[in-house]
């Protein structure tokens, strides 16, 4: 059953608390605004800070279905809208040349009718839902080319696609869109100009930690607060790749697993393959850096306490 949708900040912020999402002042008053206005949102920022989750977390909390779109280098119109569905077309010939009781324009019409259409993720947003208009979640669009940043410009304007068969698909109610991207190069200002825009920044140690309990509720306070700690300590670092919040949430998971209370040396080196994702990094951290941090990281909590 679908939800209506928030009427003020403060409600689209309830929303959010109710899928365990904590989110601050700014993005929420994006979210509101996009969502008030039907604007696609666009999300920027590293990999692992939340902005899929935000998608998730609307068709959860609104009950509406969520579509998505994973982008990839060479991503076209075929995968990303529709195709039609060639074998059951030859099927449809051969059975009409047996019978021979359709004309070819009748056959013609047959064949490019919407029993053949298959609907990729872009031309189901458009199609109307009984719970409401879906959640279209457009992940990782930096992945792809600029061609295909051409092809969206028609949909995010005007929530429609041409399709030359048949004509032009528009969305009797635009659905609620989502755009990510992990800024491994520029998007297209043309794209940017259709949508809100918001920056996802890695979260301060407070909202950092009240994601922790919100999603390893079963991780120890002591150890939640070091773990907040040393991932921060290790943003401060030029890694590779710095750790994003799902690394935080997978670590307090897997060192709820092993049984620990708090951070120690030897558990930081057995499990740093959690939340640095490149051997360089692991190899820079690994023994004396780790334990220097953990020490910088108590001695944080003491002055703190």
């Amino acid at each position: 059953m679908s939800l209506s949708m928030p009427s003020s900040v403060a409600e689209t912020l309830s929303l959010m608390e109710q899928g365990n999402y904590v989110a601050d002042r700014s993005l929420t008053n994006a979210l509101f605004l996009a969502l008030k206005l039907g604007r696609p949102l666009f999300l920027e920022g590293e990999a692992g800070v939340g902005k899929t989750e935000i998608a998730k977390v609307l068709s959860q909390c609104l009950g509406r279905k969520l579509i998505r779109l994973q982008c990839y280098e060479g991503l076209d119109v075929s995968s990303a809208v529709y195709e039609w569905n060639y074998a059951r077309q030859m099927v449809e010939i051969r059975m009409s040349e047996a019978s021979q009781e359709m004309n070819k324009k009748q056959l013609q019409t047959n064949l490019f009718s919407d029993q053949f259409l298959i609907k990729r993720p872009i031309l189901q947003a458009l199609e109307e839902q009984e719970e409401g208009p879906p959640i279209l979640l457009i992940d990782e669009l930096d992945r792809t080319d600029e061609p295909f940043e051409a092809f969206l410009l028609e949909v995010l304007s005007d929530f429609q696609v041409t399709v030359p068969e048949i004509g032009t698909i528009k969305a009797k109610e635009p659905p609620i869109v989502i755009i990510t991207s992990n800024r491994t190069r520029e998007i297209h200002d043309a794209i940017k100009r259709r949508c809100f825009y918001h920056w996802v920044d890695y979260p301060n140690a407070e909202r950092e930690l009240d994601i922790l309990k919100r999603k390893a509720p079963d991780a120890p306070e002591q150890l939640s607060e070091q773990i907040v700690g040393f991932i921060n300590k290790l943003r401060n670092l030029d890694l590779f790749k710095l750790p994003g919040v799902a690394e935080t949430i997978d670590w307090a998971h897997a060192l709820t697993q092993l049984d620990r209370m708090a951070l120690d040396p030897d558990t930081i080196n057995d499990t740093l393959g959690t939340i640095l994702k490149y051997q360089d990094d692991i190899q820079r951290i690994q023994g004396t850096e780790a334990s220097r941090l953990l020490e910088e990281v108590k001695t944080d909590m003491m002055k703190a306490s």
